[in-house]
């Protein structure tokens, strides 16, 4: 393997450094012009099957310990933290409908939203607002954050699974099933 050009290094150093994942353009500030997609590339290529790896969260890049290694680096025990299962539904809608407000959210899962939901998935770190809705009473909508993408392992939203995957893994409720096969039959009844 041939040593990396002094830009490629110059970005790896800067990454390594860096405090929080960084953008294409916040990495072509540090280091000036170049060819930095090209730079992540190579230092994809080069960390991959080590003991840390550079990962796209989004659009930013970063560092990270080997998924297969992370248990290397566990000193004290995790308290897990279980969500409860309107905050698990509430996360799923904003993450597939984002920006949502408050009341989309309500009207998607049938029943209020307590408050204390949203301040646990912002706590964690998974959903932030996103601004304010352009209509009378400019409600506030939420968004989920890179932290999201990176406990979920995902590069962006778009990785999302979609309802052929749920259904595949047999994660969707076996009566949802049986209701759309029903759906699906009735139409061809009458004739």
């Amino acid at each position: 393997m041939t040593p990396p050009d002094d830009f490629t290094r110059a970005v790896e150093a800067v990454l390594f450094a860096a405090e929080d994942p960084m953008s294409v353009d916040s990495l072509r500030a540090h280091v000036g012009e170049g060819d930095v997609r090209g730079a992540l590339d190579r230092l994809t290529t080069d960390y991959a099957g080590r003991g840390i790896n550079l990962v796209r969260r989004g659009d930013r890049w970063h560092f990270q310990t080997a998924g297969d290694m992370a248990h290397f680096l566990r000193r004290s025990r995790e308290e897990v933290r279980r969500l409860s299962r309107a905050a698990i539904e509430t996360l799923a809608i904003i993450a597939y409908h984002e920006p949502v407000t408050r009341a989309e959210i309500e009207a998607i899962r049938g029943v209020q939203i307590s408050k204390g939901t949203l301040d646990v998935l912002m706590d964690a770190g998974w959903i932030r607002p996103g601004g304010r809705r352009e209509v009378p009473g400019r409600p506030l909508t939420f968004v989920t954050t890179q932290g999201f993408l990176a406990h979920f392992g995902l590069a962006s939203r778009r990785d999302l699974p979609g309802m052929d995957d749920l259904r595949a893994a047999g994660l969707l409720d076996p009566i949802d099933l049986a209701m759309e096969e029903l759906a699906v039959e009735k139409p061809g009844e009458g004739d």
